[in-house]
């Protein structure tokens, strides 16, 4: 069935698939134009039919003229009808070259006529005019970075694939029938089963309308795809072909026209396909080769739209009894991803000692070759993580994993990604008194003229007011916007899914659900732990350099005082590296971001939960950062997540991970990761794979959470930014996602080469 030849490679590849490749990676965008990652979803690809559908420019010009018909009706109905519009709309996709359908308009066009209305009319309307304002200069400064995110959802995709869309608009109707019997519905769940009601039967049209074109077709593969759409528009699936098209069809309208961004495929794909995988074979349904080539299709839908965050899923856990949940599937779908040569999807591994050796083994030789889509997430730290905000053990234990590594309790919860606080941009307003001197405007507080500062202490309660006060103004500024989430983009497809929200009769994002959280990150920690401890040596224990002058170099970026920012930069006193006045500095601030987030209310009816992770804002709030007494100039990149200073770390990994488990990664429930770095002779050999399980084990066993690792030579990293030709395979693990080497920006070239040189 197979002919075993590379893809540009030299690994093995399946011939069907092998041909098909190069068409799959032009559905979405062409990969030979320039592209942006981060507006992915406004690109056009190849092979839609262009008979069956609109454009983009066509569906625009419908929704105006539905838009006098939807204005005045409730959110929910009037979303739905836009979604339904589309969905009746757009063009289609049923391809030779693919088992999987496609629809041609992406970029979530029914919210020019609802989303982007609403969310307009609340911050000019309904929001608190004050918070809205203090909202916009956090953003322009760098010194927050905070918006409504509905960016971070899973639905439950075991009811979905469970009762198929079908099902899930009949339970709904079933619960709807409930609340009617109990009493009269209020105007508000009406429109909230309406709403479900509408979208449901559009995407059982809008399946219908595939049928119907894939039974036009001629090619080999037609004959598949339209049996498989036949089962989905009638039931649920009952094969595990049919189960992957739901997970991509629910991802794509979901994500691309209702404008929620689905955060994981499956709950735990392995674990979400495996009663698929294990009756198809064992009644013959398909062979274990054929099921390894309908994967290659499917892993290549996400790979081919080329999100520059990848798109999560995540594999394994444990059971109640404490076995592993890692199953066949579990290592076809690694084999897969291995040959397919790809760096997205991403894949988050829960991690425990009941992990099979021969299965992480496989994972960690992939790492070292070069492979880095992987995170490893500890379940013993996430489980008292998650309990820790009132989870029961048995939520914990089942959780999701979402996004870069965050955690969720499954079918039961939703966390709105808030403030991303700069943590190093509390350095700086305490040298200039809360006056950002890149805006021109008094954004932090007045806490003194730094020149009239008396001991460290004067200097250390500056930050630490400094920081507080971007907290709590980020959680009264999210307060003040959570109240809108369901009012600006209600979430039926979503809500439907989730029993809770069907119980309640109230949408999921609108506190439908048993968790309704907020979480917030801590940004650019390192760099803050790092800045505190230089000036605590040289200004006050040392008494080396005067805090003028010190603020004299920050102020002109070092400018005329090199010699002193190198003896900064090379301070001793830096995290990462086991230093212990250091450590224990970094855990009580560590513990201080988190005592002032963890459990306080929001605006919802749930709690805040802190994070220590950067997503890109290690970049983006660096270039608005200005220098600070580390050593670092304006504008280079910050510290991220847990992890040190660029090139900071220079007493070894194990150092590293001993100072990142000290500040206690489970005061973090929404998620802790530490990246590291080790040099390709470190991990040779069988003798390697034992050492880089032993980190694993080592950061789990004392508390640790997410772990990524970066196998770099500096000398190749070199090379490869000499000579980017002959990289173009080359992968870098980027905060929670991995990215190709040559698409990353020099500047973030350069602070893994110096990292790669500090380990060697």
């Amino acid at each position: 069935m197979y002919i075993y030849k590379n893809y540009e490679r030299g690994i093995i590849m399946f011939k069907t698939f092998n041909e098909d490749r190069k068409f799959i990676e032009k559905k979405y965008h062409n990969p030979d134009e320039e592209f942006n990652p981060y507006q992915r979803m406004k690109y056009h690809g190849i092979g839609y039919d262009e008979k069956s559908g609109l454009d983009d420019e066509e569906i625009i010009n419908g929704l105006k003229k539905l838009h006098g018909e939807i204005k005045d009706l409730p959110h929910p109905i009037a979303k739905a009808k836009a979604v339904k519009y589309v969905l009746e709309n757009e063009r289609l996709y049923i391809n030779e070259h693919d088992y999987f359908v496609g629809m041609y308009s992406l970029n979530r066009l029914a919210g020019t006529v609802t989303f982007d209305n609403w969310n307009s009319q609340v911050y000019r309307n309904k929001r608190n005019p004050q918070l809205v304002k203090i909202e916009n200069v956090f953003n322009e400064s760098g010194a927050v970075g905070i918006w409504p995110d509905y960016d971070h959802v899973v639905p439950d995709w075991n009811s979905l694939v469970k009762l198929g869309f079908k099902g899930i608009l009949e339970r709904a109707a079933e619960y709807k029938k409930q609340h009617m019997k109990n009493g009269a519905l209020t105007k508000e769940q009406q429109a909230y089963f309406e709403g479900i009601e509408i979208e449901y039967g559009a995407i059982i049209d809008v399946i219908d309308r595939m049928y119907k074109l894939a039974i036009t077709k001629k090619h080999a593969k037609a004959c598949k795809i339209a049996a498989c759409l036949k089962q989905l528009r009638d039931g649920a699936p009952t094969n595990i072909y049919e189960a992957m098209q739901l997970i991509y069809i629910y991802f794509i309208i979901s994500e691309s026209i209702d404008h929620y961004q689905v955060r994981s495929l499956g709950n735990g794909l392995d674990n979400t396909l495996y009663k698929f995988y294990k009756h198809d074979l064992e009644n013959g349904i398909f062979t274990r080769d054929e099921i390894k080539e309908y994967l290659a299709y499917f892993l290549m839908q996400w790979s081919a739209i080329g999100n520059y965050w990848g798109q999560p899923f995540y594999l394994g856990g444990s059971n109640l009894d404490g076995s592993t949940k890692i199953n066949d599937l579990s290592y076809d779908i690694i084999d897969v991803y291995d040959e397919l040569g790809i760096y997205n999807p991403k894949i988050q591994i829960k991690y425990n000692k009941n992990i099979p050796l021969d299965f992480l083994n496989k994972i960690l030789d992939m790492i070292r070759r070069g492979q880095n889509c992987f995170v490893f997430c500890c379940e013993p730290g996430m489980i008292k993580a998650v309990m820790s905000y009132g989870a029961t053990y048995e939520e914990a234990l089942d959780m999701d994993i979402r996004g870069c590594y965050e955690t969720g309790v499954r079918a039961n919860e939703v966390s709105d990604v808030t403030g991303y606080i700069n943590a190093a941009k509390a350095v700086e307003y305490v040298f200039s008194n809360g006056y950002d001197k890149s805006c021109h405007k008094q954004i932090g507080i007045k806490t003194g003229e730094i020149g009239d500062f008396k001991n460290f202490e004067d200097f250390y309660r500056a930050v630490l007011l400094q920081w507080e006060y971007f907290i709590e103004q980020s959680m009264e500024i999210a307060n003040d916007y959570e109240r809108f989430l369901g009012y600006v983009n209600p979430s039926s497809i979503y809500s439907a899914t989730v029993e809770t929200s069907l119980k309640n009769a109230v949408d999921g994002y609108g506190g439908g659900v048993k968790f309704n959280n907020s979480a917030m990150l801590n940004c650019g920690f390192a760099s803050l732990v790092d800045s505190v401890m230089a000036v605590k040596k040289f200004v006050y224990d040392t008494k080396e350099v005067e805090i003028g002058e010190l603020k004299s170099a920050v102020d002109n970026n070092w400018v005329g005082y090199e010699k002193l920012r190198l003896k900064m930069r090379n301070c001793a006193y830096k995290y990462g590296n086991g230093e212990p006045e250091t450590d224990l500095y970094a855990q009580m601030m560590a513990r201080y971001f988190a005592n002032k987030v963890n459990n306080r209310p929001n605006g919802r009816g749930g709690v805040y939960k802190a994070i220590m992770h950067s997503a890109m804002q290690f970049v983006w709030q660096g270039e608005k950062t200005l220098a600070t007494p580390d050593g670092r100039k304006a504008g280079e990149e910050l510290s991220k997540n847990a992890s040190p200073v660029p090139g900071m770390d220079r007493n070894g990994v194990t150092a590293l991970i001993n100072s990142a488990v000290k500040l206690n990664p489970t005061l973090y429930p929404e998620s802790f990761c530490v990246d590291i770095m080790l040099h390709p002779s470190a991990v040779e050999g069988s003798d390697g794979l034992t050492a880089m399980k032993a980190l694993l084990d080592v950061y789990m066993e004392k508390g640790g959470m997410s772990i990524q690792i970066n196998v770099f030579n500096s000398e190749v990293l070199r090379d490869a930014q000499k000579n980017p030709d002959r990289y173009k395979n080359l992968q870098v693990r980027v905060c929670g996602w991995n990215v190709l080497w040559n698409n990353l920006s020099r500047a973030e070239q350069d602070a893994y080469i110096l990292r790669a040189e500090a380990i060697q």
